[in-house]
């Protein structure tokens, strides 16, 4: 499984080579029996050894960057922005960006490869404004007891299935994502943009604490919850404490700050009528976040949670579902984004393993249509997230969940939020955005993030629930990660 390499070593293997050593056999017996290729390159991106692999491959499945510019032919061309599709279109990319959408034609330069799209779609990639890159890969209990390296490894698997969806960017709402985030932007893991909060700032008995009741009551200077350690969740209780850990964040790479402000459901100790934070305190993490030149988005369902976030400065509200009239009137008139998910009680809700839980995500569902219901009236800046959280086997359903929008919005309405809107939403972060550019939408200089569609979107919205059989072309940052072209 290791071994050194040919560029290296050209006769016999020395006697001082590490590969002649009893440990390193040793270690390559232990690997060979324990992880199969594919997780042990994934896990180099995270392991002390990194540099005793530095010749090989950093992992076979990123793609090669295209030695050449690339032509979609013959196409329609959903933008991100328009309800119809335009026909009569080339898009050409050219390193990591579209160069030109121009007329079919226009003669083409020379040098250039063609992708015949056989009259298909071709559309950006989705973005996901609410996902949990590394909540989503496991279950809580293991969350609570198993070490980053692991927790990281496992959410890297779950990024390369993410963007295998077709979901090109995500904005990271909660977790220790720098490092995954990281390893894809270095090429270590194959995953989707990740415009990441880090951890979730809550205060003792919040919608973040998932400390155990004999954790409590916390000493002074006791040692910090395991949600601090592993950079989950971050307790913080007054102004003070919440500028710390808001400067923490930032320090670490947050793109924007994630506060919890009302109760939840997945969260242990707060019904979801208990609203969390004080003005003063939201106003804390506000000037901390505006002085780097970004937004604090926080957790709120009720009336109250939003009214005070909003007064306290916050820019972003995720979930929403139980506000009433005044707060969307509230939302609307200060130009606060609602980051929303169809929560419905379905298939694709989150389990709850108790019957609070259960209570609690019911209450939420019963909001919701009424919250997109004010949204619509008012016409408040919303974008679509799916909040899929301690459950692998759902993350499949990222897809499916985009399609249940439709209850509320069109199709073309839809695939414009889970694009070009909620790119915008990306945007909002300002000199933090790691991406900065033209996202989310087909057009000149836009980064080349693209699915090829093997159908009409717009017509059968159902065609993005099923991406291993209808997207037929992934690609990402001008690199194509899936083609399944005939021929």
């Amino acid at each position: 499984m290791l071994k050194c390499s040919s560029t290296q070593v050209t006769g016999p293997h020395p006697a001082g080579c590490l590969c002649q050593s009893p440990a390193f056999a040793l270690l390559n017996r232990h690997l060979s029996s324990k992880f199969s290729r594919r997780v042990f390159v994934a896990g180099a991106a995270v392991t002390a050894a990194v540099s005793v692999f530095a010749t090989r491959p950093a992992a076979a499945r990123i793609p090669k960057a295209p030695d050449s510019p690339i032509a979609f032919t013959n196409v329609r061309v959903f933008d991100g922005k328009s309800e119809t599709l335009r026909s009569g279109l080339r898009v050409v990319v050219e390193g990591q960006k579209i160069k030109a959408v121009e007329a079919a034609e226009k003669p083409l330069a020379a040098g250039v490869q063609t992708i015949d799209g056989g009259g298909r779609v071709l559309m950006p990639g989705l973005i996901d404004a609410h996902w949990h890159a590394m909540m989503a890969a496991l279950p809580l209990t293991t969350l609570l007891v198993a070490d980053v390296g692991f927790i990281t490894l496992a959410a890297a698997d779950q990024a390369e299935q993410t963007l295998m969806r077709g979901f090109t960017s995500v904005r990271d709402m909660a977790g220790p994502s720098f490092s995954l985030k990281r390893a894809i932007d270095s090429g270590l893991a194959s995953g989707p943009r990740i415009w990441p909060s880090g951890a979730m700032i809550s205060q003792t008995g919040g919608h973040g604490d998932f400390r155990f009741p004999y954790e409590v009551p916390a000493a002074p200077n006791g040692p910090l919850s395991r949600g601090d350690v592993i950079g989950g969740g971050a307790i913080a209780d007054g102004v003070d404490r919440v500028l710390q850990r808001a400067r923490e964040q930032l320090m670490l790479g947050a793109s924007q700050l994630k506060l919890a402000a009302g109760g939840g459901v997945s969260s242990i100790y707060d019904p979801i009528d208990v609203a969390q934070y004080t003005e003063p305190e939201f106003r804390a993490a506000v000037d901390a976040a505006e002085n780097w030149g970004t937004y604090v988005a926080v957790h709120a369902y009720t009336p109250r949670a939003i009214q005070t976030a909003i007064r306290g400065g916050v820019r972003c509200i995720e979930h929403g579902q139980l506000m009433d009239e005044t707060t969307a009137k509230i939302i609307a008139d200060k130009g606060v984004w609602l980051s929303s998910q169809p929560f419905l009680a379905n298939e694709y809700s989150n389990p709850q393993s108790t019957p609070e839980g259960r209570a609690k995500q019911l209450e939420v569902a019963n909001g919701t249509d009424t919250a997109y219901g004010f949204a619509k009236k008012y016409k408040i800046k919303t974008a679509w997230g799916t909040d899929i959280l301690f459950d692998p086997k759902m993350t499949v359903n990222q897809g499916a969940i985009l399609t249940t929008m439709t209850r509320w919005y069109t199709p073309a309405e839809v695939l414009k939020m889970a694009t070009g809107t909620n790119a915008e939403l990306l945007a909002m972060a300002g000199p933090r955005n790691p991406y900065p550019g033209k996202l989310g939408v087909v057009e000149e200089g836009a980064w080349a993030d693209l699915l090829l569609v093997d159908g009409d979107p717009l017509a059968d919205i159902k065609l993005v629930a099923d991406p291993d059989k209808n997207l037929k072309i992934i690609m990402k940052d001008g690199r194509i990660y899936k083609n399944r072209l005939a021929g």
